[in-house]
């Protein structure tokens, strides 16, 4: 189908997300966190996937439990989407340029959560973002896919344009795994015969 859908409530969100892998690019609702949903919007775009998030959080506490929590669940939403993970590509990488900026994406579904985040983000806040939840939301959704992620800032000053580049370079990564590869039709791509 690779298509999803998930609700997860906790005391600090609820978040209804759908997804679907074979999309025009559409980003539709909102997470409550305007900068998070400028990303979301660059992502679903450059994936080619439509992603509906409907998200109430605590933010009057602050963005973290929001920005995580999506993280989480969009990790959720791709695994669901991909089933058994049975002929996909499986890794994916970008080397994404932004005016003065250049961010390495790479990726692997794995099974196996584990983040590298190198992003080295030059200022502490963007608007009224803090720029170090950009970490905690690929945190979240590696631990919620689960995959292995590794980002790295190349070169950058602008921490609006690293962040973008970064989430830019995440969906042509992401669309390149979860694309289908004739060569791994009806197949689990591992040697284990599963991935985790």
């Amino acid at each position: 189908m690779r298509q999803a859908s998930i609700t997860r409530n906790t005391t600090e969100t609820q978040i209804t997300l759908n997804l679907s892998l074979a999309g025009a690019g559409a980003f539709t609702g909102g997470s409550g966190v305007g900068f998070l949903d400028h990303m979301l919007t660059l992502f679903a775009r450059h994936g080619r996937f439509d992603l509906e998030l409907r998200c109430t959080g605590d933010t009057g506490v602050d963005f973290h439990h929001t920005v995580e929590d999506v993280g989480i669940v969009l990790g959720k939403a791709f695994s669901q989407a991909l089933g058994e993970m049975r002929g996909i590509a499986r890794y994916g990488s970008f080397l994404l340029p932004m005016d003065e900026s250049l961010v390495l994406v790479a990726l692997d579904i794995s099974g196996r959560p584990w983040l590298g985040c190198e992003l080295d983000i030059p200022a502490e806040k963007v608007g009224g973002f803090d720029t170090e939840l950009v970490e905690e939301f690929f945190q979240g959704f590696v631990r919620g896919l689960p995959a292995t992620l590794h980002l790295r800032r190349m070169a950058g000053s602008n921490s609006h344009h690293i962040i973008e580049a970064a989430f830019k370079g995440f969906g042509r990564a992401m669309a390149q795994a979860v694309a289908e590869d004739a060569r791994f039709a009806g197949e689990i791509p591992s040697t284990k015969g599963l991935l985790l």
